[in-house]
């Protein structure tokens, strides 16, 4: 691990804004970006497709080292690459979502996927969106963050966001498994989702994507960077 690359680590729960806020702050600091969730959802996506059980422990980790994946720039259209096509809807709907947190405990999975991530860190700097980006991935990271944002708000973004992907979900179905993702990801015995003692808490339940991302970048100058 290179630690004289600027890291800005984003943590925090599903919808509270990681992937949008981590995406326009690479844009503007024309940094690279990883996108943890979406390399577990590749994973969850490549047993369904293949009728994998989370509980084979072995197939799931030679998934997750052999499949080819592919992400645009962090200045372009999102798009999400397997083997060449294009799964970007594919691995937003709630069943992949669900079953990506069903093996994210997984530590030889976690392993596997430790590496990759790590890939990712390269000039001229990097923002890292996850749930353990900055207690686990990258300890050492310039900046930490922990985003959150109340179920409801949480709930109804994550709504708004599959409606618009043209992917049909319930909002109270979406509330509950929002409810029980938290509680698997809070309580899971390897690196449960809870804020690096140096993070920065950000709640973003009455703030727009755009304040969030100033409020980052004045923490970044603070500490010499952007």
């Amino acid at each position: 691990m290179n630690s004289e690359i600027p890291v800005v680590a984003i943590d925090g729960p599903v919808g509270s804004g990681k992937g949008t806020i981590s995406r326009a702050l690479a844009r503007s600091l024309k940094w690279n970006l990883l996108d943890s969730g979406a390399l577990y959802r590749l994973v969850a996506l490549n047993l369904i497709k293949k009728n994998v059980s989370i509980h084979d422990s072995t197939a799931v980790t030679e998934i997750a080292a052999e499949m080819d994946i592919s992400f645009s720039e962090a200045c372009e259209e999102e798009k999400t690459f397997l083997d060449g096509s294009d799964v970007t809807l594919d691995i937003r709907t709630p069943e992949c979502a669900n079953k990506a947190s069903e093996i994210a405990s997984m530590p030889a999975l976690r392993s596997v996927l430790l590496t990759r991530q790590r890939k990712f860190l390269r000039e001229p700097g990097l923002v890292a969106d996850g749930r353990d980006m900055g207690s686990v991935i990258f300890p050492y990271a310039s900046l930490k963050v922990f985003l959150t944002a109340s179920v409801e708000e949480r709930a109804s973004r994550r709504y708004n966001q599959l409606k618009q992907k043209g992917i049909n979900v319930s909002l109270p179905d979406l509330s509950r498994e929002l409810v029980l993702r938290d509680e698997r990801d809070v309580n899971r015995k390897i690196a449960p989702l809870r804020p690096a003692k140096d993070a920065r808490i950000c709640d973003s339940t009455k703030l727009n994507p755009e304040d969030v991302v100033i409020t980052i970048l004045h923490w970044l100058q603070e500490k010499g960077f952007a």
